[in-house]
This record gives structure tokens, sequence and C-alpha cells, in this order.
């Protein structure tokens, strides 16, 4: 525990980002012992849940009935409740299989027989059966019974795995599992980005080294097999960055070969004669002994016969021998097959179960090493097949998309049983929607689906593949011809979603959204959407019965529409309003009219187009006769945008209307100073009044102290009518300034109080939203790493991502400047990446898919390449080679297109890129070539690599590319290995497990540790109900599980949980995700903290490295890492290693902090106890006198830690002037005998560890009941 001074410490610097609780759970042995703890509230915050507001799951009252209810005894006995714990519902049965001994195994009632065989089909003895059944004193149990509804069954049955006979499905099925089993190690799939495979690299840096952490080992026992030292590329004031580590291989993570060739036979199908005899397909296997074997799967197994590539005989070999399952079999042909068949499965055992299933949304990686292909008999079907692979073993085959969306929509939702079941199923099949589509719009880019307007231009042609309807982004008959054409038309697919993802969340009974899923291939964007059921047999104008499908010329109402939009539109503030038709009659709408409403055939109420949804953002949009606020054309807006469907956030929205709530509620509060009881008296319901509270529930006594309270507010702020007659109900309208629509005449007055509505929103984004952002950047609440965290810095705030030159030009004009140089550097990698990738897209429209690998290739080069224009050139010329030499045998040609892309130079594509940053985001930049950008700008040539690789889809080899070569390509065609799809889709979200996680997280920030780490339990629990392990929440919860159990000093949970965190991020973020950075730190910190020193070192030099290819050194996020590596290396007593990274640390502090930070005394300190231990005095004099002089500036001479560090001063001085002495007598040859020892200690581990947790924002203090005493008697000390 760390010392009561230390306290200050951790409160002076930033007192808005720490707790302070006073915790009794703390007390294991019931003593009278109590822990203080000060807690950086960054440490247990959640950056990841930053949904919609709270307002779309629970408001006001509903929250606290629905924590009532959670905890209402008759929820207790819910069957899917998570307080039944294992002890109470588990019991344990006994499992025989064939030739083997009964196991115990532990099973829940509520799991089905289905889910059992599963689990069995995955343990090491039983993992080679697919086709069982089990059985219970002699009868069959139903696969999709529950094991609490099977009669008979108890404690100790005995349950009989009984092989059953094979079909040609169970047979399919047995050989993919199989499959499955040999590639379980083999990581191809996670580099092709298939099956839901994806890399992580946890292991190898912990295998062989994470002790039992209850055991802290000797620091010479677990260190002799280590060094200490980094490889040169981690090492701080390194210049080059490698890109070979991100991706560790070696020997062990290489899979064990069983087989050489698993195959299905050209002898396939069966004739009829042997069909007779039980023959359902025909394998071919060749063994790693090079043996040749046919094999015949019947209804009763599998068995060698005698057929060869070119003969054909079906009869058993000799001798015969005929196995249930295919391992059996080929572990008798085989004594390799065997022999690795059994270390596989070894291997296989001893890794973590999250390593090897499958994500629910499938993650690409941008670099992959060289890979031997190899024969995959099971993959070969699924390319030749248009459904997923496991559907030809469900009933039903093709799947209808839409009534799967929509039927779990209506599943009932009453009870938490009955959420967590809906939640479930909405979460699968989405999930599986979105794999799907994604497939299929990477089939109808690929040519590989047929269009279903196949005579119309290749532009304009839609597909339907599987259910789902595909469209391509571009302008269709000039549709978006007035609103910006082709840039309108590619932005309005993720508009369209945005508005859908809105709409879902509101999940609004009767009321449904289609599927919809946007991917970005190979510069085509394809919008993929589940299909209305009667769209297709009738036209749009039978189907439409609410919108207009005429820009509002014609607009049609629906009674039944405006009840189901009702709810929706309160969520998302979308006013009621009258529109004009074009007869002039008048039609009250609750969207805007581009919105349409359309009933299917299966009486559903369906929405489509929801382009919309939320504010145009008039920053975006000039308009004759509109002028915007000053704060917003001092800025230079309105400014001209590529399209006219620029739209706010909702974010935005929700900020704007919580910052008009206070606005008003403080003006009321100084007028009901002003007034007598009489108003205080009418205005006193107010002040607790929702900022959601429904629009009827206003008083005239209400209204009248509003509007007096509306005169008093700031004249720049004015408040709309509608927002008075509706305590604070800010709704907008959608359709102003939109082309086309008129409103009736009495709604004038209402209409020019929606445009300054839209006008003052524009300009809270202007002068609010984008100083909070920077001010959040500045005291570090908010701390990017690369471009997908800025952007969701930017998205919670409200911002858009086309303000990021406005965003830059805010940092460049702020007065502190150089603490946002990590800011400003990864904002203007965005804005040039960005930029970048418009460029991309239309240069690979005009590429042949032959020439895919070469064009990439090349335009890498000319985005990041020093080297002069000629190597483009050259490359041109060797292809142009090869296609005059196909001209000759081919009719066609398509030489033009190629020299197109060729053509493209350095200098042209940077121009180009100057000209994009101008157009789109109206920011001049500051550097015309890659040179300028890495030298000028600070930025990184591995950044902007990956950065352009994630953004657009490329996948490139794993190798050292030199950037600075003058006279070669870095890039060659070899090293280009793959495009992905960038995929859109909506995420639906467990609510419950939203509402407990986020009640967890406000318990453990009151300080109740607690019953804060039961609700995060318990939430953790509903997510992995929700969405099975891998999620991004699972890791959230565990995240904030292991952090809560380092503050207890559990530290064996704390691994536990933090491990596994690493572990789903990995996998579901990304190996090199600013999330999995933060991962590996954390979990070094719990490693050292367990006595783990070797294994903690390398989890941070991971995390370093890491850190330098995502954002580069200068970073203040890397000061705290190289603090934490260089307290880890002066607890080993590495102290040379040590002072590199913390003086490192110490430059980082000083840029970042400021100078006189007490972050930087620390620092100092730091830096100073280290040179003690190395025998420096005079250098460790010289960083604890810096340290004594920030404390005395800071906070005085008389306060205890200037105090102590004047007492550490002395304490230096006394052991200089021992060495001195001790120096001297060694000059004059006297005798050593009344030399007195120097003493030069290592730091104890615990005082390693304190420090360790002060750099992360912990702070324990041990208190006896006397000092508790005190401070319940003297709290304001306690706040000081």
């Amino acid at each position: 525990m760390i010392q009561q001074e230390e306290n200050t410490f951790g409160r002076q610097q930033d007192p808005e980002q720490t707790a302070m609780v006073i915790d009794q759970g703390t007390d294991k042995e019931e003593t009278d012992r109590f822990t203080l703890f000060v807690v950086d509230k960054l440490f247990l915050a959640t950056p990841n849940i930053t949904g919609p507001s709270t307002d779309n799951a629970f408001s006001g009252q509903a929250e606290l009935s629905e924590l009532d209810r959670y905890r209402a005894k008759e929820h207790q006995d819910d069957p899917a409740a998570l307080e039944d714990t294992p002890e109470d519902t588990g019991f344990t049965v006994k499992i025989q299989a064939p030739g083997s001994e009964p196991t115990d195994f532990q099973v829940s009632p509520l799991a089905m027989v289905q889910e059992i065989k599963q689990v069995l089909m995955d343990r090491e003895e039983t993992c080679h059966r697919t086709c069982f059944s089990l059985q219970l004193d002699g009868n069959t149990l139903d696969n999709f019974a529950h094991l609490r509804s099977v009669a008979g069954l108890q404690e100790g049955s005995l349950l009989r795995i009984v092989e059953d006979s094979y079909t040609i499905r169970e047979v399919r099925i047995h050989l993919r599992h199989i499959r499955d089993l040999l590639k379980s190690l083999d990581p191809t799939d996670a580099y092709n980005g298939v099956e839901g495979s994806s890399l992580s690299f946890l292991r190898f840096f912990t295998e062989e080294h994470t002790e039992d952490s209850g055991k802290v080992k000797k620091k010479g026992e677990e260190l002799k097999h280590f060094s200490c030292s980094p490889p040169e590329y981690i090492l701080p004031g390194t210049k080059e960055c490698f890109l070979a580590p991100l991706q560790p291989q070696t020997e062990k993570l290489k899979p064990t070969e069983c087989l050489k060739v698993l195959a299905t036979s050209s002898w396939n199908p069966p004739p009829g004669n042997r069909k007779m005899h039980g023959d359902l397909m025909y394998l071919n296997v060749v063994t790693m002994e090079d043996r040749h074997c046919s094999v015949t799967a019947s209804t009763r197994g599998f068995y060698i016969n005698q057929s060869t590539t070119y003969s054909f005989n079906p009869k058993p070999a000799s001798p015969s021998v005929l196995s249930h399952s295919l391992v059996e079999l080929l572990s008798q042909i085989s004594p390799v097959f065997k022999k690795n068949f059994i270390a596989l499965l070894k291997k296989r055992t001893s890794t973590h179960p999250f390593e090897r299933i499958a994500t629910p949304f499938q993650v690409f990686g941008w670099t992959a090493p060289a890979l031997d292909h190899a024969m995959d008999c099971v993959r070969a079907e699924d390319t030749s097949s248009s459904h997923l692979g496991y559907e030809d073993h469900v009933p039903g085959q093709i799947r209808d998309w839409n009534e799967e969306l929509q039927s779990t929509r209506e599943l009932p939702r009453k009870t938490l049983t009955d959420r967590l079941l809906r939640d479930r199923a909405i979460f699968k099949a989405n999930s599986d929607f979105v794999t799907t589509a994604t497939r299929g719009a990477m089939a109808v880019i690929d040519g590989n689906v047929m269009p279903i307007n196949p005579s119309e231009d290749p532009r304009n042609q839609m597909f339907i593949w599987n259910s789902i309807f595909f469209s391509l982004g571009f302008d269709v008959r000039e549709h978006y011809q007035d609103l910006g054409g082709e840039a309108a038309a590619h932005a309005a697919s993720t508009i369209d979603l945005n508005g859908v993802r809105a709409y879902s969340l509101v999940d609004a009974d009767g009321l449904y959204v289609l599927g919809t899923v946007v991917v970005d291939y190979r510069g085509f964007r394809v919008t993929a959407q589940s299909i209305v059921p009667g769209i297709l047999e009738r036209g749009q104008e039978q189907s439409v019965v609410y919108g207009s499908i005429d820009f509002g010329k014609t607009v049609n109402s629906n009674e039944k529409y405006l009840k189901l939009l009702d709810k929706p539109s309160k969520q998302l503030r979308v006013q009621r309003h009258l529109v004009l038709n074009k007869d002039d009659t008048a039609v009250e709408l609750c969207s805007s009219v581009e919105c349409k409403g359309i009933v299917g055939n299966d009486g559903r109420h369906y929405i489509l187009d929801l382009l919309f949804t939320f504010p145009l953002d008039l920053n975006f949009l000039p308009l004759e006769g509109e002028e915007l606020k000053p704060e917003c054309q001092q800025l230079g807006f309105p400014r001209q945008h590529p399209h006219r469907l620029a739209c706010l956030r909702q974010e935005l929205i929700e900020a704007f209307v919580k910052h008009r709530y206070h606005l008003v509620m403080e003006a009321v509060s100084e007028d009901v100073e002003q007034e007598d009881n009489c108003i205080k008296a009418a205005a006193s319901p107010l002040v607790n009044h929702s900022p959601n509270a429904s629009p009827n529930s206003s008083s005239q006594d209400i209204g009248g102290t509003l509007d007096t309270a509306i005169q008093n507010t700031s004249p720049r702020e004015s408040i709309p009518s509608s927002f008075r007659n509706s305590s604070f109900d800010i709704r907008f309208n959608p359709n102003i300034f939109s082309p086309g629509v008129r409103f009736p005449k009495e709604s004038c007055k209402d209409i020019q109080e929606q445009k300054q509505l839209l006008k003052d929103a524009a300009a809270f984004l202007i002068s609010s939203q984008i100083p909070a952002l920077i001010r959040s950047c500045l005291d570090h609440t908010t701390m990017p790493m690369d471009g997908v965290t800025l952007t969701e810095a930017l998205h919670q705030n409200g911002i858009n991502v086309r303000y990021l030159g406005t965003v830059l030009e805010c940092i460049e004009k702020n007065s502190q400047k150089h603490r946002l140089d990590h800011v400003y550097r990864i904002a203007l990698c965005e804005l040039i990446t960005r930029c970048t990738k418009h460029l991309f897209r239309t240069y690979l429209l005009a590429v042949e898919p032959s020439a895919l690998s070469a064009s990439v290739s090349h335009f890498l080069n000319c985005f990041l390449s020093s080297s002069p224009d000629l190597p483009g050139t050259q490359q041109m010329d060797r292809l142009a080679s090869r296609r005059r030499s196909r001209r000759r045998r081919s009719r066609g040609s398509v030489g033009g297109a190629v020299t197109a892309w060729a053509s493209l130079t350095t200098s042209e594509l940077w121009r180009t890129v100057q000209a994009e940053a101008l157009e789109y985001y109206h920011y001049c930049l500051p550097c015309e070539s890659v040179e300028q950008a890495v030298d000028k700008c600070g930025l990184q040539r591995i950044t902007l690599l990956r950065e352009i690789s994630i953004k657009t889809g490329i996948q490139i080899l794993i190798r050292e590319y030199h950037f600075d070569a003058k006279h070669k390509p870095v890039f060659t065609e070899e090293d280009v290995l793959n495009i992905f799809p960038i995929v859109k889709h909506i995420s639906p979200r467990a609510s419950d497990g939203l509402y407990l996680l986020h009640c967890g997280q406000a318990k453990v920030q009151q300080g109740c540790l607690k019953e804060g780490c039961e609700l995060i339990s318990q939430a953790l629990g509903l997510f992995t109900n929700v969405y099975g392990a891998l999620h991004r929440d699972v890791c959230t919860c565990l995240r904030l599980l292991g952090r809560i159990y380092y503050i207890l000093g559990d530290y064996s949970e704390a691994l536990s949980h933090q491990q596994r965190a690493v572990l789903i991020s990995e996998r579901v973020l990304g190996i090199e995700h600013p999330n999995t950075i933060q991962e590996y730190k954390h979990l070094g910190l719990y490693c050292f903290a367990g006595g783990q020193a070797a294994t903690a070192l390398r989890l941070l030099y991971r995390a370093r490295y890491l850190m330098l290819v995502v954002c580069g050194e200068d970073h203040p996020e890397m000061a705290l890492l190289d603090s934490k590596i260089g307290l880890v290396l002066h607890g080993v007593m590495e102290c040379d290693l040590a002072l590199r990274f913390l003086e490192s640390a110490l430059a980082l502090t000083s840029k970042y902090q400021g100078p006189g930070s007490l972050k930087v005394a620390q620092s100092h300190h730091l830096l100073a106890k280290v040179y003690e231990s190395k025998g420096d005095f005079r250098s460790a004099l010289r960083h604890e006198k810096e340290r004594y002089m920030i404390y005395r500036n800071q906070v005085g001479e008389a306060h205890e830690k200037t105090r102590e560090s004047s007492e550490y001063l002395k304490h230096l001085t006394n052991q200089a002037v021992i060495l001195q002495r001790t120096m001297n007598m060694i000059y004059k040859n006297s005798s050593g005998a009344n030399i007195t020892p120097l003493k030069l200690t290592a730091p104890s581990r615990l005082w390693i560890v304190e420090q360790l947790n002060l750099v992360t924002g912990i702070v324990l203090i041990p208190l006896s009941n006397k000092d508790l005493e005190t401070l319940r008697v003297n709290p304001q000390k306690t706040a000081a």
C-alpha cells in the first residue's frame, strides 16, 4: 500500500480526474483495517461504451424501476437471471464414449442436449466424433430438449455416446469438423479473413512465462532465461520503425501437419448400384508418408476402397478396416497422422478457447506473411456454394433474411429471459446477415452474380443473391443530380445506414427497417438490403403509402404511420409538421418527405430512405438569403461541400438540447431568485423536470415562468416556441431547406424558428463542441492514437469528420499548440489518408481485375515512396508488353485503361491530394510530398501505410519496406496480397447488459467496489449470453473487472480477467488497435504486481512497439508507458536501460504536461532513484532538486511533499559525501578497513508497484479505524 502522503500528489495535478472514496469491502479478514483509494477516473472509464443517449433505453423513473426489477426477489427465480450460480443449479453426470471409461461432466439444467454434444465435439477425447446421439437408460435424448425436461436425469446419471448411421449431410458435417480440427492452429484463415478467424499473439509473449500468479518467484529464478534488453527498434529515440515484428513468427506458432491432402474425389457422386450398398461419398487422402488412398464414406462409417485416380473400384481394400470416425481410420493407416494428431490436440487444448472460436463480425488484417496455398476441400466446396458454410446443414436451405431479421424483433421482451433470447436472436440474425451480405457484395463486384436488369448500363445494374438485394453507389437515373450527383449518391448509402441504425436503436413496436449493410470493395460501394415482401411485384407508386417518391411534390400521409413514428420522433427529436401537397392541401408528416412508408405483403409497416433522419448541417449548405451566426462566419462558413446531404450527428443534437436545457434552467433559477414565493412555487416542479418530458405535462404556470426565463436568456441563444410549449422538448423539422418542399402559411412563424434552431445548432458545433474536444485533448481526458480513435472522439462530441480541417485550424491557432502536437499529427494523417482514399476509389474503377496488384502497388509507390516517377513508368511498360503479347491472341484490348492508372506520378498524386483536402476539408495542406509530410509535419510512413491500408482494405506482405530507396520501387506486385471489403453495418446491443454496466460503473465511481463489481459481473454474463465470448462489450467488462480486482489487491483475478480482455481485443478489434495497446499495458502492470517481471517486460515492450507503429514516439501516452517500463527495469536493476526509458518519459511529460507539472516532478524523482541505485549521486541530486523546486513553487515550503523531497535531498547529499570520502581514501591508498560501505540496494517490489500505481493514476492508502473516524469527523480535509 502507498503511504498516506502520496494522496496529495494524486490529487494535486488532476482534481477533476480523480475520485476518492472509502471502501469497506476490501477488508477480507474483518479487522478494523480499511483502504482509502484515489483512482484516476480514466482508469475506470469505459471509452467504448458511448452509444446513443440513455433515453433510448431508459429514462426518468423507468431507470429506478428497472434497477428495482433486477433486485426483486421474483427476478432472482428467473431461469436466465445471472444470480443463479453453478453451485445452485449445476450437477454432474457421467458420459461414456464407446471403448472408454465414463468421465464426469458438469452440466446445467438450462443447457440443451445439442449444446452438450457441441462441447463433446470440442473435448480432446471425443472431438473426432460428430455423428452420435446421447442415450439415458437406452432412450435416445432429443437434441433440442433442455436437460431439466429429461425424465430420470439426475446427479450421477450415466449418458452413453451411441454412434449413429451417416447420411450425406452428416458426412459433410463430419468432413468440415475434421478439417476444422486439422486447421485449428493454422492462421491461414485469419490472414485470408474468412470464417470469423482473426489473429492473436498474446500467447507468443506469455507462453512458458505465465507462472502461477499466486506465487511470487525469486527474481533470479524468473529472469535467468530472459534478457531484459528490448530489440533496438523499441528503444527510445529510434528513428526507424520496423513492420516485421507486428506479427512475430516462431517455430512454436507454426501448425502441426497431419495430412498432405484431404479432398473429395472426382468419382462422386456414387453410382446407383453403390448407393444400394450404402456408399455416400468418396474421398481422396494423401498421408504424410505419401500414401495415396481412396476412402469410401458409407452409412456405417469410413473404409479404404481400391479406386485410383483413373480406375474406379469401390470394393474395400485388404485388409478391410471400417471406422466410424475418419480420424480413427487415418490413425490406422498413417502412424505420422496418429502421432501428429495427438500432438495437435494437446497443443490445441493448451491454447485459450478465445484464440479459436469465431468472431461474430469478420476482422481483416492489413498485413500477412507469404503463405503456401494448400488444398482444402471444404473451402473449395464453400466457394462453389451460394450459402454460408453451415447452411447446408440447417432446415430451409436459403434463408429468408427479411423474415428472419423482422421476426426476431417481434419476439416478446417482458421478462429478462425474454429479452435475453430476443437480443441473442437479433444479434445472431444480424451478424449472419452481415456475413452473407459481405460475401454477396464481393460476388457482385467480382462478376459472379447475374444482374436483374442485364441490359442496362453496368453502373445502373441491380442484383439479387441469396434473398438479398444489392445496388451500386452510383447516381442511377440522375436521382441525386440536384444534391451533388455521384458524390451525393456515394454518401447517401452511409447516411441512410445511420438512419437505419437510429431507428433500430429506438426499437419501436410495429415499425420495421430493412436489414442494411454498406460494403466498399475494389472502388465500388455496394448497398445490401433485405427485401420487403411483395415490393418487386408492384410499382413504387402503389407501394408507398407514406412519404414522397418525387422529392416532395406529391406527399402521402397515413394515420397508422404517424402513430408508429410517434415514439421514434420523440427520441430522435423529429418534429411533427405540415407540408403542402401538389394540390395545396396540408399533409401531416413525422419525418422527412424522403422517408417512405411501405406495407409489405407480410402486413408489416416498413420505413425506407432514412437520409434526412437528422437535421441538415447549415455550415456546409450555402443557401441564398440565409446568414449563419457570426461565430460561423468568422471561420468562413457556410462552406461548399461536394454534396448537399451533410447532416448533423445524433450526438450533437443531444448535446445541443442538453446545452439549451441548462441555459433555460439557469435563467429560470435566476428568475426564481428575483420573484416572490408564489412564482417560486410555480417554478418548483420545473427544476426537477426531465429534458425528455412528455409534451402534455407542461402547465400554464410553468410556461409563464419559462417565458420570463427566456426573456432573460442571452440574446445569442433564441428559444423556439415549440421548446417553450413542450417543457424542453426541442424537436427539429427535417424538411427545412429541403428543395421542393412547401409549408402552409400558418406555419411561417414555426418555420422561421426552425431555421433559427438549425443555425443555432450549427453555431453550437463550432463555438462549443470543437473547443470542448480540444480542451479534453489538452487535459488528456481524450487521447486519440490513430484515425479510428480520433474519429470516435470527434463523433462522441457530435463533430462530423468533414470538420477535420476546422479542427486542425483551431489547433494551429491554439496558444498551447505544442501540447496538442500528437492530436495535430493524427488529425493531419487522417485528413491526408482520407483524401487519398477518395482518390484511390476512383483510381481503382479504371483498373481491370488482372492488374489489381500492379496498380495498387504503383499507387502506394506514388503515395509513400521517395523515388522519382520513373519506376511507375517502368512498371507500366512491363505490363504493356504483356498486354501486347496477349493482343495477338485476343480481339479485346483494354490498354487505354492500363495506361490511365500506370501514368499516375508521385507529384501528380500529391497535387491531387492537396486539391482534395482544399475542396473537401477546406484545409491547405502544409506538405506537398511524402518527404515534407515526414520531415516538416512529423508523420511516419509506416503510420500512413497502416492508415491507408485499413481505410481501403489493402493487405500487404509483412516485410521491411525501404521507403528512402531512390532507384527502385518500394512496393512490387508481390507485396499486395489482397483487397478486403470495408463493411459498415448496425451492431445490435444487449440493452440489459449495457444498463447493468452503466449502473456498475456508477457504483464504482461512488466507491462501492463490491456492488459495482457484482453489477459488472452480471453485465458480463448477459453480454456473453447475447453476443458469445468475443465482443467489444465483453472486453469492456473484463477490463473493468480486472482493474477493480487490481485495486482490491486480488492480482490473480485481475490477471485472469485482463488476459481474456487482451485476447478479445486482439481478435475483435485488431492486433494493433489502440484499445489492444491499452490492454497490453494493463496486463503488464498486473503481471509485475503478481511477481512476473519478465512477462511484464515482454508485454510492455509489445505495447511500446505497437504504439510506435500506430502513432510514433511523440505521444503523451508514451510517457506513461515509458515510465512503467523504466520502473520495471529499475525493479530488476537494469539501471542503464531504465534511465533511457525514464529520460524519454521525462521529456514527453514535460512537453505535454508543462515543465512545472507535478507529474514532471514525479518523473524527476523516479530518475533520481535510479541514479541513486547506480551510485551516480550527482545526477540523482540534480533531478531531485528539480523535483524539490517544482513542489516548492506549486505547493509551498511547508507542504509534506516538499518536505519529503528536502529529506531525500539530504539523504542523497549524505550518500554523495560518503562516496567522495571513499574515493578519496582509495586515492590515498589508505587501508580499506575503516571505509564505510556504500549502500546501493535495489528498490523493493512493493515500492515499484506503488510507483507504477501512481503513474497509472491509483493511490492506495491503508487506514486504521482511528484514521477513518478522523476522516468522518473532518471530511473537508479529505476533499482538499
